[in-house]
This record gives C-alpha cells, structure tokens and sequence, in this order.
C-alpha cells in the first residue's frame, strides 16, 4: 500500500508529460494534405505568369495591359485577404479549403479559351479569389496541427505553396507546348484530385484544428501590436515588389531582351521560385533556434547580392544567380507569417491573410508601376527596381520590435 501513491503520482506524470508530448507533437499526415492542397493552389496561380506571354502573342496585349492583369490577380488574390481571414477567425470554415482549390483551377484552366482582354481579366479574378479564401483558413488550420514548433511547421506548409508556384509555370509551359491554347485545361486534373481528397479529409481536419496541438500555444497569451503589424506588412510588400518583379518580367527579358526561345520561360521561372521553395524549408528550423525577428532582419540584405549578379552575367552564372536571389528573397516568406501572428496573437487568420494576401497585394500594385517602366524604359530597367528592393525591406526590419508576452497578474 506504501508504494501505491508513488505509483500514482508517477502515472500521472507519465499522462502529464504524454499530454505535453502530443500537444508540442505536429500531425505530420495533416500538415502533408494541407501542404499538398497548397501545392495545387499555387501550381494554379502559379502558371500565371507563364501564359502571360502567351497571352500578350495571341490577343496583342502591352506590357501595360499585362501588368494590369497581374494586378488584378493580386488585387484578388492578396489585398482582399484579411477579409477571408477576418472571417477565419470568427468561425472556422474548413470547407472553404477543397472549395477554394476547385475555384483556382477553374479560373485558369478557361484562360487558354478566353476570348479577349475582358473575359482574361475575369478569369483571373476568379482565380485570385479561390486563392484569397485558402490561405487565411489554410495557415490558420496548420497552425493549429503544428504543436509547438511553428515555424518549422509552416515552412512545410509553406514548401507546399511555394513547390507549387515554382512547378505551374514549367508545367502549363509543357501543355501549351503540346496543345496550344486548350492545354490550360491540363490543369484542372490535379485540382479535382485534390479537392476531392480534402473534401474528404474535412472531419479529421476539423477535429484536429480544435485538438491538444491548437492549445501548444495558448490563444490570446501575446500582446496585441499593430505598430509593429504595419511596419511587417511594409516589409512584407517591398519583398514581394521585387519577387514580382522577377516573376513577371524575367521571362520578358530572356524572350524581348535577349532573344531566347520561349520554351525556356517555365525553366526559368522554375529555377527562380523552385530555389525560393527550397529556402523557405531551410528556413523554418533556422528561425526556430534564432527567432522569426532576428532571421528576418538579415535575410533580406543577403538576397541584394544576387539579384544584381544576375543582371549583370550570362550563361550559367546568370541562372545560379537567379536561383540564389529566389532561394534567399522567399526564404522569409513562412517566417514572416509566424512573427505576423506572434504581432497579433488573437487573430491567427486576420495576420496571415495581412501578411500572404495583403501585403502581397500591395507588392503587385507595384508591379504595374513597373510595367508602365518597361513600356517607357525596358525590361532590364523595370528588373534593376526590383533587384534592388530588398535594400529598402532590410532597412525597415531595423525597426521592427520584438513581440511581447503578456505579464501574469
């Protein structure tokens, strides 16, 4: 009988301490489907700027008019986020995740069957909203499946959208190889599967996203600072000024500048966001041991380096050069949405719709800017601006504080 309470005392350390394991323990298989649904959202927007070559040939478009489509993809996409993510954080909505990935892929499977300037421009907001909805709900659901290591997580779900981004462009470049204009339709066969398998997974996702791993963290336990909120948002759209850049006018100056064949275009859109996917998974272990703030405030002053080698050089230097840009310019891309919502820790969604949607809306009205700097003074112009841009981000991550705990009574 001595020994019973011992015995006791020791089970209940043994439940306390699984308990603490399965709280910080991430669900690897949820964080995979979500990654894997992110992958397709991304694949979708990511084609984008592969057809808009394409796109500029068969209806004669301007670079002007280009960019215009870009923004208004951003505009949809991005800017109107925080929205999507306001509602998130009111009440869960977990089917918006298989629905958004079915939106995304009808938006542009049908652009290679658009018939004029107007119906591209409606497809492409349609495509933009479908990717507006996702990731508000998307972070906010693999926040609450990650358990203690956030940052980590995220950057595997993040690798998901970024894997994507880097994979649509070579991919719809491929079927418009082989089938023209009706080769965007390819696109719509990873969206069913998907979708359906995340239609599917709803109840699981559902009940995890409320689990022991959502409360690793408890909600709310943070201080609450917009200041710091803006000027991260401002950090956030600077960056995405110059990784939109590149993404729309590299394969311009290849094909106008250099004269290179168009096929080389989904390759070189590749080489450029396939590095950045591999720097956001490095990334995320990084900012768990150093902290989101202190990898954020040099990542970006190391990008500068590379983006103005790659305008300077040809041949095989210009493209490790590209790749490096990508690889170092988008490896803040998770972290930033871990330090967003650390800056409002009651609002997980409203910060990663400011911060993925947002923020990167705002980086797309910059791009039109720079369409208007290419019509006027050319490509390799309008490519300085953005290779340029991560100096200005650099200088504003000096003033971003640290997020503070709340003090207990």
């Amino acid at each position: 009988m001595a020994d019973s309470k011992p015995a006791a005392l020791s089970s209940a350390a043994a439940s306390e301490f699984l308990a603490a394991a399965e709280r910080v323990k991430p669900h690897t298989k949820l964080i995979a489907l979500l990654a894997l649904g992110h992958f397709v959202i991304d694949v979708n927007q990511g084609a984008l700027p592969a057809v808009l070559p394409f796109l500029k040939q068969w209806h004669g478009l301007t670079y002007a008019q280009v960019a215009l489509i870009v923004l208004a993809g951003n505009l949809t996409s991005s800017i109107i986020q925080p929205l999507f993510g306001y509602l998130s954080d009111q009440i869960a909505r977990r089917w918006i995740l298989p629905v958004s990935v079915f939106v995304t892929g009808i938006g542009v499977a049908l652009l290679g069957w658009a018939p004029g300037y107007t119906a591209i421009v409606a497809l492409v907001v349609v495509m933009g909203l479908g990717v507006a909805a996702w990731h508000p709900e998307g972070y906010k659901t693999a926040t609450g499946v990650a358990g203690a290591r956030k940052a980590t997580a995220l950057s595997w779900f993040s690798l998901g959208g970024n894997a994507g981004i880097a994979v649509g462009p070579p991919l719809v470049t491929l079927l418009i190889a082989g089938f023209a204009g009706d080769g965007t339709l390819g696109l719509l066969v990873p969206t069913l599967i998907v979708g359906a398998l995340l239609l599917a997974a709803l109840p699981l996702l559902t009940r995890e996203a409320r689990g022991p791993r959502a409360s690793a963290r408890p909600a709310g336990r943070g201080v609450t600072m917009p200041g710091a909120m803006a000027l991260l948002i401002l950090v956030v759209t600077v960056r995405a000024w110059a990784s939109l850049g590149f993404t729309t006018f590299v394969p311009f100056y290849y094909l106008d500048t250099l004269g290179a064949d168009p096929r080389m275009v989904g390759a070189l859109l590749f080489v450029f966001l396939g590095a950045g996917a591999l720097g956001t998974v490095i990334a995320g272990p990084i900012a768990d041991r150093v902290g989101p703030r202190a990898f954020m405030k040099w990542v970006l002053l190391a990008a500068l380096p590379f983006g103005a080698l790659f305008l300077l050089a040809r041949g095989p230097l210009a493209l490790v050069a590209l790749a490096c840009f990508g690889a170092v310019l988008t490896s803040s891309f998770s972290v930033s949405v871990v330090l967003a919502q650390a800056y409002l820790p009651r609002h997980a969604g409203m910060a990663s719709g400011l911060i993925v949607g947002f923020a990167i809306g705002l980086g797309g009205v910059g791009v039109t800017a720079l369409g208007w700097v290419a019509d006027h003074w050319g490509v390799p112009a309008a490519l300085w601006i953005s290779a340029t841009m991560p100096l200005l981000a650099f200088i504003i991550t000096r003033f971003l504080p640290a997020p503070r705990e709340t003090v207990a009574a």
